[in-house]
């Protein structure tokens, strides 16, 4: 535990100084009951009094298991900064290779009474190789292309291959990618005017251009082939003042329903290198795991847009515990599936122990 203690450490405690319960030890309590399901303030005092005998194993608790307006106040008040900072550096020692996604989530329960419209929206990073939450961003005034940028800017990207959705189809994007050493594929749509007439109309005209599909596939009821087309386009960046543009790239899909037609989609990308038509296809389709593997175990498994803490920092601050604990899940051996890692965190306090031992 002591490095999961020496990881913590660096946090600034925003209280005064005559506070009785440690900064460290609260955070502690508050992650391992996240990777046992408690969900909010109120339940990581009940955890904390359930379990107090195994907490007590590594944390001094002098004065006991904190109250939940204590851990309120605590969240409420923190930087969340500083707690992202250990996000990043815990995942960074993984390494970030291969496909980092990038999309925003709206944390649906975090907003005032009468604008529930509104939420508070997150920017999250997703190394889809590692499976684990890179880091996250709080959109300023819901503006999730400002929110890109400045997550952006925190990341050592080392040759990474960054993919985003339309939205981020920016100069300004392509360029922060650029400038922390990775590499983009950036989707596009007909709303980039004249550079995604120019994209489409060199797919359509290149001369043997690198092709690779993949074999149909059927899941939950639906047949599904995509075929990946790769063109270079060593023009399209100065013509367009587009940063890095390397190459063009269309995937093809057809999907049909059990009896029915099948329907085809055609879907359009900037990449800045020319990549194999085959990789295309993985790096797109592994851009997804960010909604299957990190969004989808944030609603079902830790009940996200359900969590009502909404004040000052506290939503922000619990996000990040929750990524925090989707990584050392992650990162430990055991159970394929998150939710049965979470009952063995839940049920086995050894399992509990080798989990948090993870966190470095």
């Amino acid at each position: 535990m002591r490095q999961l203690k020496r990881l913590l450490r660096p946090l600034k405690d925003p209280r005064a100084s005559n506070v009785r319960h440690d900064l460290v030890e609260i955070i502690v309590i508050a992650l391992a009951a996240t990777l046992a399901g408690a969900k909010n303030c109120t339940e990581f005092e009940f955890f904390g009094k359930g379990r107090e005998e195994l907490l007590r194993q590594f944390l001094q608790l002098r004065y006991g298991i904190p109250s939940h307006d204590t851990f309120s106040n605590v969240f409420r008040a923190l930087d969340p900064k500083g707690l992202e900072a250990v996000l990043r550096k815990f995942s960074k020692s993984f390494g970030v290779k291969g496909v980092v996604s990038i999309d925003g989530k709206a944390l649906r329960g975090a907003f005032a009474r009468g604008r529930q419209a509104t939420p508070l929206h997150m920017v999250n990073v997703w190394a889809a190789g590692t499976r684990m939450a890179l880091a996250q961003r709080k959109a300023p005034n819901r503006n999730e292309v400002a929110g890109v940028l400045e997550v952006l800017a925190l990341l050592d990207l080392d040759g990474a291959l960054v993919t985003a959705d339309a939205l981020h189809c920016r100069p300004d994007i392509a360029q922060a990618i650029r400038d922390r050493n990775g590499h983009y594929v950036l989707a596009i749509k007909s709303n980039r005017g004249r550079l995604f007439k120019a994209a489409k109309a060199l797919l359509d005209t290149a001369r043997k251009p690198a092709r690779a599909s993949q074999p149909k596939a059927s899941a939950h009821g639906r047949i599904e082939r995509r075929q990946a087309v790769v063109a270079p386009a060593p023009d399209l960046a100065k013509q367009y003042a587009f940063p890095a543009i390397a190459a063009v790239g269309r995937i093809d899909s057809w999907r049909s329903s059990t009896g029915k037609t099948a329907k085809h989609t055609a879907r359009y990308f900037l990449a800045s290198r020319l990549l194999p038509a085959k990789k295309l296809l993985e790096a797109v389709r592994a851009h997804w795991s960010i909604e299957n593997n990190l969004h989808w175990v944030l609603d079902v498994l830790f009940d996200e847009d359900a969590c009502r803490s909404r004040r000052d920092h506290a939503p922000e601050n619990l996000a990040v515990i929750r990524k925090l604990a989707i990584n050392a899940l992650q990162a430990t051996p055991g159970p394929a599936r998150t939710s049965h890692k979470m009952l063995q965190a839940r049920w086995n306090n050894d399992f509990l122990l080798t989990v948090l031992a993870h966190m470095r």
